[in-house]
């Protein structure tokens, strides 16, 4: 004979929002237990919820609050049911940077550029931090005095970085998926492999031989989906040597 359990398909607005969201940011609802003339019981489960993107990535701007080239963070915190990071205005993107040149920044320019981001990416190491999504995108400049600074922002890919972390990573099985941008991202980030200062180096690299030409090698390859797109595309930098990467630069 087998137990039959009944459970009501009807949920009231206030039991919809308690599955919905966590009790006191730990417990989930499961199922509704009983009923009685004062109260409800209800199944539930221990959630041990991990810091918000937004929070971590607030944590790693305040490690840098007197750096030049990271941006100052005024506020982190939450209003109503959202988490909110105000920090200083910047401005454009040296993707947009980029566009308005007309897809092509000079050599000057380029060196410049490569200077300034060097400085950033040395700084990041020296506080335990690799950034794992260096691309033109996550680059501005500075505003009024300080609009010749280029600003290295957004840490949600960011992680931490010591010798004995690295180490521990190395004996970590790699993860199947991208991380980082693909276009930019180093071939361990493709491979899901633990990631280094080498690798946002690596990332600078592909910047550098972008902004001269214009185009990288795996730029417009024909794939079916992302997951495909991001395997030839990691197969071409696999197959480009650093000779026929720069073989167009000055």
């Amino acid at each position: 004979m087998h137990e039959q359990r009944f459970v009501s398909t009807s949920v009231d607005p206030f039991t919809k929002k308690l599955y919905d969201r966590p009790i006191n940011r730990k417990y989930v609802l499961i199922e509704r237990l009983g009923k009685g003339g004062f109260g409800v019981v209800y199944l539930a489960r221990a959630s041990f919820i991990d810091r918000s993107f937004l929070e971590e990535e607030a944590r790693k701007y305040e490690a840098f609050q007197d750096a030049v080239g990271l941006p100052k963070v005024y506020w982190f915190g939450r209003h109503d049911d959202l988490r909110v990071m105000a920090f200083e205005l910047l401005g454009p993107t040296l993707d947009d940077l980029f566009a308005y040149c007309g897809h092509r920044f000079s050599l000057k320019t380029t060196l410049m550029i490569a200077d300034q981001i060097l400085v950033r990416l040395e700084q990041l190491p020296s506080n335990a931090v690799i950034h794992r999504d260096i691309k033109p995108q996550n680059f501005l400049l500075g505003t009024g005095t300080n609009g010749n600074v280029i600003y290295v922002t957004d840490f949600g890919l960011a992680d931490e970085y010591t010798i004995s972390c690295a180490k521990a990573a190395d004996k970590t099985p790699p993860r199947s998926r991208l991380v980082g941008t693909a276009r930019f991202a180093s071939i361990r980030g493709h491979q899901g492999q633990a990631q280094s200062p080498k690798d946002d180096l690596e990332s600078l690299g592909y910047m550098i031989a972008f902004f001269l030409p214009g185009k990288l090698p795996w730029q417009g390859l024909q794939a079916h989906g992302r997951g495909e797109k991001n395997r030839v595309v990691m197969e071409e930098k696999m197959a480009t040597s650093p000779e026929q990467l720069c073989e167009k630069l000055p």
